[in-house]
């Protein structure tokens, strides 16, 4: 027997109807008839010849089995013709019985058409839902192959209505995204492009201002195979962790291109999960990818499709970082994180609150009118609340207290990262029963723990002695972060929980540290607010992932005026 090539397909056309479901697929090069009843054999067009086929699998479907089984539990046609045939042939499916070849009109390609699934399956038809349901699946499915085939085109009716056609987008994957989800989609998001150890993520990522109560509109492929893996949704939530409103779901729609040798996809019968070689590698390289672009989300910079690559060249920083902190109070900067241990929280306000009258007034000298910033400059303070500036575009509204609040958090994680963590001895050691596994975790991360200021040492088969940790963990549960972190070490072989709790706690100190409303600022203070906007990372979001700022442009005042009408 020999194998069949896989026909590529040019056109899908799904139509559930009320009382049965019907599916077209055509395809771009035919089949010859005497081929047809091969086609529908079980392996007869599998990918697979050899062990080395298996373990680099580049295409979707690899062992054969699509066609036969979609033909088994329905009532099958397929229709075909070669360039060089007169005519088209048929071949009938029902029920498994194959029927005599027969003649047919159709042009040159192949189409595949499936009636009343399950008829013939009682015991799996009575578990579909109501049409309506189903109908949403179908959505959702189509609508997951387009993304990652925008050289096909796509047709979806219902009962004699379209409600999904899109023409082949060629070399244009943003069209295809915009067809699929939406213009908004491409306003509220970011382009990513990043190559790094033989990987390639490109693709878009959802602001953080754009999350959703759901996470239906979160698409990644890996081999422009959509899948749902564990290690990339770990990457992900990290990624976002810092900018993300609680309970809310980021959107994004990631490529991940890599050797097929490094990934099994035959992990799974759906061949949703997919196995890493190298989990811990790509877990990294999504990390930092993301938390790079991620990052870039100043104040004041664009966020549609034509803003730049995130990750081939690096995004370009809008403004330099030359303003100092917001001139709340006057006081000696801190040299060192470490000097941030054991004062209150007056003291480090002081610490981070520089007077900037000067620095503000020979900046706004320096600006001439043709150098305008992103944010513009200030105009004036409404309510104690809210900065009022005017930029190029027209007017910009600044939640004070909320960006004072990202500007200190950043400045507190950089003050962090450039220091020793403090840590303290622990008069008596606090044991942890823990599982097997994650004493042996305890002992190969022995050196990652220490540098993150905690001091674990075994004392059993199924037992930790934590003798140090970080001062700013002082009065924190470290008993159960330390289980949590060993449970991450040896699910992922990496952890960010000792990180992420001490940002938790830099983000409360921030906030209580940061201007509160009703104080009144004068005007160069606003505009040194605006400018420390513009250079700070994350910028257009505070510790909570709520906005920091809006954008009125002329034409949206025009509107809310009705000027021009």
């Amino acid at each position: 027997m020999r194998l069949m090539p896989e026909p590529v397909v040019s056109m899908s056309n799904w139509k559930p109807v009320a009382s049965s479901w019907c599916a077209y697929a055509t395809t771009a090069s035919g089949i010859d008839g005497e081929d047809l009843a091969l086609a529908l054999t079980r392996h007869a067009t599998s990918k697979i010849a050899s062990l080395d086929d298996l373990e680099s699998v580049r295409s979707m479907g690899f062992r054969g089995e699509a066609l036969p089984s979609i033909a088994s539990v329905s009532r099958f046609r397929l229709v075909s013709r070669t360039p060089e045939a007169a005519h088209a042939s048929e071949l009938a499916v029902d029920n498994g019985r194959f029927a005599a070849i027969k003649p047919a009109q159709h042009p040159v390609g192949t189409t595949a058409e499936m009636r009343e699934l399950f008829f013939n399956v009682p015991a799996r038809r009575k578990f579909l839902r109501a049409e309506r349901t189903e109908l949403g699946h179908v959505e959702d499915w189509l609508r997951a192959i387009a993304l990652a085939r925008p050289e096909v085109a796509f047709t979806l009716s219902h009962n004699g209505r379209s409600l999904l056609r899109d023409e082949a987008s060629g070399a244009s994957p943003e069209s295809r995204v915009d067809a699929m989800l939406g213009e908004d989609f491409l306003t509220h998001s970011l382009r990513i492009d990043h190559h790094a150890a033989s990987l390639r993520l490109h693709g878009y990522v959802g602001l953080p201002t754009a999350a959703r109560a759901q996470n239906d509109r979160q698409f990644f492929y890996v081999n422009r195979r959509l899948v749902r893996d564990r290690v990339i949704a770990h990457a992900v939530r990290q990624a976002y962790a810092d900018v993300l409103f609680h309970g809310r779901h980021p959107a994004f729609v990631l490529f991940l291109e890599l050797d097929p040798l490094l990934v099994d996809v035959n992990a799974h019968p759906a061949k949703t999960e997919v196995r890493f070689r190298e989990h811990r590698l790509i877990h990294d390289f999504l990390f930092r990818s993301l938390h790079e672009a991620l990052a870039q989300t100043r104040a004041g910079q664009a966020s549609t499709i034509a803003a730049p690559v995130f990750g081939v060249s690096g995004a370009p920083a809008l403004m330099p970082p030359q303003q100092s902190g917001l001139g709340l109070r006057v006081a000696e900067p801190l040299s060192a994180y470490g000097s941030v241990y054991g004062r209150n929280e007056a003291a480090v306000s002081a610490g981070f609150a520089q007077p900037l009258l000067a620095r503000a007034a020979e900046f706004l000298a320096q600006s001439g009118a043709n150098e305008v910033p992103p944010l513009g400059f200030a105009i004036a303070q409404l309510h104690g609340v809210y900065v009022l500036a005017q930029n190029a575009h027209g007017l910009v509204i600044v939640d004070m207290h909320a960006a004072h609040e990202r500007i200190t958090y950043e400045r507190l994680k950089a003050q962090q990262a450039c220091g020793d963590i403090a840590s303290q001895q622990l008069l008596v050691p606090t044991p942890v029963t823990v599982t097997r596994r994650e004493a042996d975790a305890a002992e190969d991360h022995h050196g990652e723990f220490q540098n993150l200021g905690i001091e674990l040492s075994r004392s059993g088969e199924t037992s930790v002695l934590i003798k140090r940790i970080p001062v700013l963990l002082d009065g924190a549960n470290v008993e159960r972060l330390v289980r949590d972190v060993l449970a991450e070490f040896v699910q992922h072989d990496s952890s960010r929980r000792l990180e992420e709790t001490g940002n938790e706690l830099l983000s409360t100190l921030a906030c209580h540290t940061s201007v509160r409303a009703n104080r009144r600022l004068t005007v160069p203070e606003m505009n040194a607010l605006l400018r420390q906007m513009e250079a700070t990372e994350r910028s257009g979001q505070c510790n909570h992932g709520r906005p920091t700022w809006v954008q009125w442009t002329m034409q949206d005042l025009d509107r809310v005026f009705q000027r021009g009408r």
